[in-house]
């Protein structure tokens, strides 16, 4: 008796602490903010503070960056330099002519010009170069000449670096990597919105559950009070009574369970919608729409082929195969010897009186024109740096085709398993309600028979127990099946096309607008 009496004094002790808990929870959760947003409403949010999608933002710019800086090979460079020089010979002695006397010379010589390289691999240089010299013969006399040219040089490469070269190959993989990072963010996006959509199915869900846990106490509270009337008329033992208090505790125990599942839930939505988290400490989300199940036709054809054709991750995949692909072209290029057609053409002129205006009449009538043209061969004697670049990069291709074809294949069986399990959770909404309406029945029965004496309270307790069941795995239904049909379209690729979301891909500027920006249509 005494340990009875010591276990319903704990029980009602644990009855007020959870009872105070509670309370304290209500107050709090009275003082939030309700702001009312719908799964669109969230979308938008997201897109625009999600710290993911901001972070990812970024990597289409960096990739742009790249690619004009691998654009930069083809910018034409200025040069310019100045050189002077001295020279002295003593004097000598020839038998044939007699005493040499000796001389100094200094020359100052200027050269300026423009050189660069084209997209077909030719480089070309136009170039000027001025000189003049004054030689001073000691004893004798003083002489200057001067001199000028102007000339262009081309190189053309005919076998190694003629279809591809080092420039070709950045730009190209440049733009590549461009695209898989425009890919990139737009998968991330997809991820992020899909989070979004299960995290707001997910808070609905806590919502409802809340409200079933105050359901399910207040149901305990209303079997307890009848029971202590019977036990004051002396129509049913104490014991019962003891029971329904327990009862009673076990649901608001349960009902703060709920609670704290709502509290966390709201915080990782919370938390997929902000940039500054402390923004929204005193805001309670509130969805605006419900749950419900509306029945999707799936087509387990018609999904594989969305997500072999459209999943960005498969796209940017599919890029990364392409970029292997410029490697081996550009491997295979530099197997051939170094065979460049070079050419030159210009204008010389020279004054032996110092006079630049002589000089500048020969180059402007043409009078002394300068060309050249040849070929030049270079054949490294093994080439084994290049044979074996060019076998690993072919290597490295055909493990990057196995490695598509292997996430082809887990793409596929993602489908096939969210198809199904989309059509198993229609099922179990179907079969839950049934249960919750079958549990709703029974306990309405059994109440009428613990009215006439003809039942007991603990048979109306475990039915009570049941009902709350029966109506939580109905509503975890309906979420899990819209959960479900989030799943598919993730991964199917479709998530833009199913909340009807255009995300346009537009070349980034820091003045304009930021890359791929979401449009919702109405």
């Amino acid at each position: 008796m005494r340990n009875l009496k010591e276990t319903n004094v704990i029980r009602l002790a644990c009855a007020v602490l959870v009872c105070c808990l509670l309370n304290f929870a209500v107050q709090v959760h009275a003082q939030s903010q309700v702001r009312a947003l719908s799964l669109q409403e969230c979308f938008e949010t997201a897109l625009e503070n999600n710290l993911t999608v901001q972070i990812e933002r970024v990597n289409p710019e960096l990739s742009l960056y790249d690619l004009r800086i691998s654009q930069g090979a083809y910018d034409p460079s200025f040069f310019f330099s100045y050189r002077q020089q001295n020279r002295q010979e003593p004097g000598r002695f020839d038998p044939s002519i007699g005493n040499i006397p000796g001389s100094s010379s200094e020359t100052d010589s200027f050269s300026s010009g423009i050189s660069g390289q084209l997209p077909t691999g030719t480089q070309y240089s136009f170039q000027t170069f001025v000189s003049e010299t004054e030689v001073n013969n000691l004893g004798f006399s003083f002489n200057q000449f001067s001199g000028n040219s102007a000339f262009s040089q081309l190189r053309q490469p005919l076998l190694k670096n003629l279809w591809i070269d080092g420039a070709r190959y950045n730009i190209k993989l440049s733009k590549n990597r461009l695209t898989q990072s425009e890919l990139a963010l737009q998968w991330q996006m997809m991820n992020v919105l899909t989070q979004v959509e299960l995290a707001y199915y997910d808070l609905i869900a806590a919502l409802e559950n809340v409200k079933v846990q105050e359901k399910a106490v207040q149901l305990a509270d209303r079997l307890l009070a009848e029971n202590k009337k019977r036990v004051e008329i002396g129509t049913m033992a104490p014991l019962d009574e003891k029971q329904a208090q327990s009862q009673v505790a076990a649901r608001r125990a349960d009902l703060l369970g709920a609670r704290r599942t709502l509290i966390v839930r709201q915080n990782a939505l919370k938390n997929l919608l902000s940039q500054e988290y402390s923004d929204w400490a005193s805001v309670s989300i509130q969805p605006s729409e419900g749950l419900r199940a509306v029945p999707v036709v799936t087509d387990l054809q018609d999904s594989w082929h969305k997500g072999l054709t459209q999943r960005p991750d498969l796209l940017q995949s599919r890029k990364g195969m392409e970029n292997q692909g410029i490697l081996v072209k550009f491997r295979r290029n530099q197997l051939f010897p170094q065979l460049d057609l070079v050419g030159s053409i210009g204008y010389a002129a020279q004054s032996r009186n110092g006079s630049y205006s002589d000089v500048f009449d020969q180059l402007t009538g043409r009078d002394n024109p300068v060309w050249s043209v040849g070929a030049e061969l270079n054949v490294p004697l093994t080439r084994r740096q290049e044979r074996y670049n060019f076998k690993s990069a072919k290597a490295q291709a055909e493990q990057l085709k196995l490695t598509f074809k292997r996430s082809e294949q887990q793409i596929m069986v993602d489908i096939e398993n969210a198809v199904s399990l989309t059509k198993i959770n229609l099922q179990r909404v179907e079969a839950t309600r049934q249960e919750r309406e079958f549990s709703e029945a029974a306990l309405d029965a059994e109440q009428k028979k613990l009215e006439v004496g003809k039942s007991t309270s603990f048979i109306v307790l475990q039915l009570q127990r049941d009902l709350t069941a029966a109506r939580s795995s109905e509503i975890n239904a309906l979420a899990e099946y819209n959960k479900a049909l989030s799943q598919l379209s993730l991964s199917e690729g479709s998530v833009f096309d199913r909340h009807s979301i255009d995300v346009d891909v537009v070349e980034w500027d820091p003045q304009v607008n930021p890359l791929l920006e979401p449009v919702y249509s109405e």
